[in-house]
Parts: structure tokens; C-alpha cells; sequence
């Protein structure tokens, strides 16, 4: 200990602790140090600074979800696209749909026309051939002349058997027609005329495809697109989604798929 000391003019020990709740004082002619703040007990640790985004860059805000609430999702054929999806699908247009509506009505529709008529010329040829009754057997009888004209127009009047097997084929292939264009389009979303149109209906919620019973109601639904000279098949021209008012009653949409 020296008295000469000038950091010690009192001659206090040096290395000394502070008294309980005191600050350490800095050597004389040095400004004080702020001491460090100390994270109180079961506070965490301050999370260590973030990285900052190269000159002339705004900074980055990272987007934070809540603990326990699920990510939002947006509608198929909006942005963001949907999971598994490769992005979001624009919904496909009024004329896209009506082309790929006659193109499958083209192609299931062909042979049964041909059927149907062969089945009217058949009956119309058999009609053209009846021949004037013989009532040369009943004299100046007006009754049984009657009878014979009456046998005559009810014979022409009944449709050949030929006729009828082929409008019953014709039938049964329209029947079989439609049921593969919904099986298409239940399992892929495409009948032939949406894929040759590059469209494809889907799941509005999901972007899936609709299965069979899905895709049966849908047709089923189209009977709410008739009346009003075929509102609801016009519907999509000013709709935002391009629905008709079947694709709004199962949830469906039509989207491009290039």
C-alpha cells in the first residue's frame, strides 16, 4: 500500500469485491463501463441478430405462423398453387368447355346416329310399300270394306322389328357412351374432347380428381343448367370462377392444364 498511490488516495486494498449491489468504479480519468445487462431468471436468451440483406435490398421480414393454428390455403386455380400440383391452374374458357362439350358428343354420338337412321329409313320403306286392301270380296258390304282399309292402316302403322333392334342397339351404346365419359372423367378429370382441349375438372378444395359418384352427380346436376334457355351453361362467360350451376353445387372447377 502506498499513500503516493493517485488511483488509491485512501489507501483502500486493491482487488477487493464491491459491497453487495454496488457497481465496480472505472480507474480514475477512464470513462464508467455500462454494465451488461443480465437475462433474469427463467427469462429466455436473446435470439442472436439476423443477417442483413445486401445494399440497396429491402430487408427481409420473416413470416411467422401461430403454435397450433393451421396454414390457410387458397382455392384451386388461385394463388399460392395447390400442394403436389406444380403451381396454380388457370380456369379454363367458355369456348374451351363448349368445343370439348361436342367434341365427346361427336364421338359417342356417331354410331348411334347411323343407327337411328337406318331404323327410319327401315320404317319409312316398309310404310311406302303397303298396298291397297282387296275388298273385292265384300260386295257393296260398307262394313267389311271398313274393316279391310282399318286392317291395312294398322299394319302400316306398326314399326318392323328391324327397326326396333336397331334403335334398341343405338340406345344401349348411347347408355354405354356416357357412362365411359364419366368414368373418364371421375378417375382422370379428362373425357377425350377435355383432353384434346388441354382442360381437365377438378375438386375446387383439392385440385383432385372427382371420382365416379362425384362426376355421376355432376351430370346429374347439369339439370339445373337447362331451363332459362340454358342459363346455367352460359353462367361461366361472367362467372369469376367459370362454373356452371352444376360445378357450383358439387364444388368443382375447370381448370387448363398447359
Amino acid at each position: 500500500m502506498s499513500f503516493g498511490d493517485p488511483n488509491n488516495p485512501y489507501g483502500q486494498p486493491q482487488g477487493q469485491p464491491n459491497p453487495y449491489g454496488q457497481q465496480p468504479q472505472a480507474p480514475y480519468g477512464q470513462p464508467p463501463q455500462a454494465p451488461q445487462a443480465q437475462p433474469g431468471y427463467g427469462y429466455p436468451q436473446q435470439a442472436p441478430p439476423q443477417p442483413q440483406a445486401p445494399y440497396g435490398q429491402p430487408p427481409q421480414v420473416p413470416q411467422q405462423q401461430a403454435y397450433g393454428y393451421p396454414q390457410q390455403g387458397s382455392p384451386y386455380g388461385q394463388q399460392p398453387g395447390m400442394p403436389g400440383m406444380g403451381g396454380p391452374q388457370p380456369y379454363a374458357s367458355w369456348g374451351a368447355r363448349v368445343g370439348a362439350a361436342l367434341l365427346d358428343g361427336l364421338i359417342v354420338g356417331v354410331l348411334p346416329t347411323i343407327l337411328y337412321i337406318i331404323a327410319a329409313v327401315v320404317t319409312a320403306n316398309t310404310v311406302t310399300h303397303v298396298t291397297r286392301p282387296d275388298t273385292s270380296y265384300c260386295g257393296t258390304d260398307y262394313q267389311c270394306i271398313s274393316d279391310a282399309y282399318t286392317a291395312a292402316n294398322s299394319s302400316a302403322g306398326s314399326t318392323p322389328v328391324l327397326a326396333l333392334i336397331l334403335i334398341s342397339i343405338a340406345a344401349l351404346i348411347t347408355l354405354a357412351g356416357g357412362l365411359f365419359l364419366i368414368a373418364k372423367e371421375g378417375s382422370t378429370g379428362q373425357t377425350p374432347g377435355k383432353k384434346a382441349l388441354n382442360i381437365r375438372v377438378v375438386r375446387e378444395a383439392t385440385g383432385q380428381p372427382l371420382g365416379f359418384g362425384l362426376a355421376l352427380g355432376r351430370k346429374l346436376c347439369h339439370a339445373v343448367d337447362g331451363p332459362l334457355c340454358g342459363l346455367g351453361y352460359w353462367w361461366p362467360l361472367w362467372d369469376e370462377k367459370s362454373q356452371t350451376f352444376a360445378d357450383k353445387i358439387v364444388s368443382t372447377v375447370v381448370v387448363r392444364t398447359q
